[in-house]
């Protein structure tokens, strides 16, 4: 058997039939599970292909290098051969529509956003930040919205952090004390996710959605494949990443209830990152876009050593379900096993307990929605092999894919406009120029101290400006920099509120 119109064949189980996981119940979610050496990648790998076959585009994380494999044509061996066709399978040897991302530009296309739309919420998660800290950092994004400032990269954060502290008392008045040891906190954070090379992340040109779903002329959904190797040394950035894309694909693409298979799929690989220490308020935030997301045609598959890294509410959302092999030494890893055979809807042929114990490498307990939306009973089979190679691409190979890709030059150049550290900059600039003018004036005694000046174009007549009314707030002096800077951002400061999204995010305009 290959795969159908109406489904993705998965393997076969020991009674001899095919598991197939069905493409329009394939938005209800699932997740991959097993411990280490047991076939994750290789069936992550099988289910990209799949999804790309039947034209859905696939978006996946290669943590450890392996799934590069996906694309370049495979050179299955007899014994691979042998397992194909005992499932009936005719097995052509083919690569996947490859587009490789890197965080980093440095293994595939580089991929950046901004400050302002990654928002307070995730920007916390990734610089570790205490509740305290995490509200200084939400009051920062309150400012920015307020004076029309742009959040693009790490500069102007740290920019704007050092304004809130030397407005501190101001700023205070309007939304709550800002304490001078809680903003340093925060700017060391920032410092300490630069030197992980997080700052490359931040920036333009961001990335359009449009450019990872895409389905190629031959019909095929393309594989996005982000390289991790480097970036799981940061698995908050790792995390706070694919959970802000996940957050993005939920407020752009419009609703579409339950197509006939999935606009897009996303793979989260080590997903116990995401959970890790997570305060209360993102979980509920977590389970608020995978559950809501379905509708948007979009499933979510969570690839992680045991099904209990995954918390209860989240799982319960997860009806495709392939167990590779767990083992249990330990009390905490016997408790791991126990839940996820639990589960499993029973097969009354074997004890799902003692058979994920038992499963060999490439074989594993399947069970996905049928045609009514229910689970089936769960099965053990053997997966079904690859068409792509098994194993890495060389360098050689990634580059004559990154070389031949679609958006290969739209992201390497980097964008810099105007933005909060220019404007800022340029505040403090005029306002130096403007205080060595007044010691100046004063020096020659021309004017009283306290007294407002204006002086000509040459320089030779210093006339008493008229008197100005008191300003409670720096912004608004009528500097240059400032006025482009608010002329060039887009809508009202209420609206820039108001579309920020469910993880904090300024939803692009």
């Amino acid at each position: 058997m290959s795969d159908t119109p109406a489904g993705l064949f998965l393997g076969q189980s020991d009674e001899g039939q095919d598991q197939a996981l069905l493409f329009h119940r394939a938005n209800r979610h699932g997740v991959v599970a097993g411990a280490t050496g047991t076939g994750k990648t290789v069936t992550l790998q099988i289910l990209a292909q799949g999804f790309s076959d039947a034209g859905v585009p696939v978006f996946c994380a290669d943590v450890k290098g392996d799934l590069s494999g996906i694309s370049q044509v495979g050179t299955p061996n007899e014994k691979l051969l042998a397992r194909a066709a005992d499932m009936g399978l005719a097995l052509t040897p083919s690569a996947a529509p490859t587009v490789f991302w890197d965080l980093y530009g440095q293994k595939g296309h580089p991929i950046r956003t901004t400050v302002s739309e990654i928002g307070p919420v995730l920007m916390a998660r990734m610089l570790d930040l205490n509740e305290v800290q995490e509200g200084v950092l939400t009051v920062v994004f309150h400012v920015a919205d307020q004076e029309g400032l742009l959040l693009l990269d790490i500069d102007d954060l740290r920019s704007l952090l050092a304004y809130v502290g030397e407005n501190a008392e101001r700023i205070g008045r309007e939304v709550g004390h800002v304490a001078p040891a809680s903003i340093a906190a925060v700017q060391r954070a920032i410092l300490q996710l630069e030197q992980q090379g997080g700052a490359a992340f931040f920036g333009e040109p961001a990335l359009k959605l449009e450019d990872v779903i895409r389905v190629g002329l031959d019909g095929r959904g393309q594989v996005n494949v982000l390289d991790s190797t480097r970036l799981m040394n940061s698995p908050r950035l790792y995390a706070a990443f694919l959970l802000w894309l996940l957050s993005e694909l939920f407020e752009q693409l419009p609703e579409v209830g339950d197509p006939e298979k999935p606009r897009l799929v996303f793979f989260f690989d080590e997903a116990h990152l995401l959970f890790n220490d997570a305060p209360r308020a993102l979980l509920e935030k977590v389970e608020q876009v995978v559950r809501l997301i379905r509708s948007k045609g979009v499933g979510v598959y969570f690839v992680t050593q045991n099904p209990a890294d995954i918390p209860d509410s989240v799982l319960a959302q997860l009806g495709n379900r392939i167990q590779h092999a767990l083992r249990a030494y330990t009390p905490s890893e016997q408790k791991g096993l126990k839940a996820a055979a639990q589960s499993f809807r029973p097969n009354p042929a074997f004890d799902t307990a003692e058979a994920i114990q038992a499963l060999g490498v490439g074989e594993a307990l399947v069970s996905v929605l049928d045609d009514k939306g229910a689970p089936t009973v769960v099965a053990r089979t053997r997966i079904r092999p690859p068409a792509s190679r098994l194993g890495p691409a060389t360098e050689a190979e990634r580059a004559a894919v990154i070389a031949a890709s679609p958006v290969q030059g739209r992201y390497e150049p980097v964008l810099d406009r105007e933005s909060a550290e220019e404007v800022l900059a340029a505040r403090h600039a005029a306002a130096e120029r403007e205080a060595e003018v007044q010691a100046d004036l004063k020096a020659q005694g021309r004017v009283k101290p306290g007294a407002q000046t204006a002086q000509d174009h040459d320089g030779d007549d210093v006339r008493p400006a008229p008197a100005r009314r008191k300003r409670t707030s720096n912004r608004q002096t009528p500097m240059e920099a400032l006025t482009k800077s608010v002329l060039r951002t887009a809508g009202s400061t209420l609206t820039r509120e108001l579309l920020r999204g469910v993880l904090g995010s300024l939803r692009r305009r």
